[in-house]
């Protein structure tokens, strides 16, 4: 009974803090973020506390897949390009940190082991940290992506184009959620 009640509340805690960052997103190219549903919430939750191996098999994959990216110029080898724009929500207090995109990636598909952006954030030294990664797949109609059991976001990031989007956290912990497009220890200097 108490464990149903605490997942409840997490529940309803997790929601009002998504529909708060939603509204409190002030720069354009934060328009498109829409908010983490009850449902998904639940779903991680369920995940975390059952563990799933599959989902967590994945994970291991992508970070073994992008671990060479932890040398950022492997990604400019790679094709990835450098956007000089840290993104933070001061509101929420969480960035996404430095997104380098790979255009040759971009479409309506996509390879959990070849993401299309790669997220880093910058040290006081200027040195980029790989922390995570984040999937864009266009919207041409299709069934709905998933990474593993993760449905992607609808839109989510300042591409004018329908798309879906998600953010993975395989190199930086985050409090908000292995899934959540902000995470609360990114910063931007």
């Amino acid at each position: 009974m108490k464990t149903s009640i605490k997942k409840s509340m997490f529940i309803a805690i997790y929601a009002m803090v998504s529909v708060f960052f939603i509204a409190s997103c002030s720069t354009d190219k934060m328009d498109d973020v829409k908010p983490v549903s009850a449902e998904r919430v639940m779903d991680d939750a369920v995940d975390l506390k059952q563990g799933n191996a599959a989902q967590n098999q994945l994970l291991a994959q992508v970070r073994r897949a992008t671990a060479k990216y932890q040398r950022v110029e492997v990604a400019f080898a790679d094709g990835y390009l450098e956007d000089n724009h840290c993104v933070y929500n001061e509101a929420l207090g969480a960035g996404m940190g430095y997104h380098f995109l790979n255009p040759g990636l971009m479409g309506v598909d996509f390879d959990p082991l070849q993401p299309q952006v790669l997220l880093y954030e910058q040290s006081k030294n200027g040195k980029y940290n790989l922390i995570g990664v984040e999937y864009i797949v266009m919207d041409i109609g299709q069934d709905h992506p998933h990474f593993g059991n993760q449905p992607f976001d609808v839109g989510g990031t300042p591409i004018p184009d329908p798309h879906y989007s998600l953010h993975v956290w395989v190199w930086k912990a985050n409090p908000l959620g292995m899934y959540f497009p902000f995470n609360s220890n990114v910063k931007c200097h």
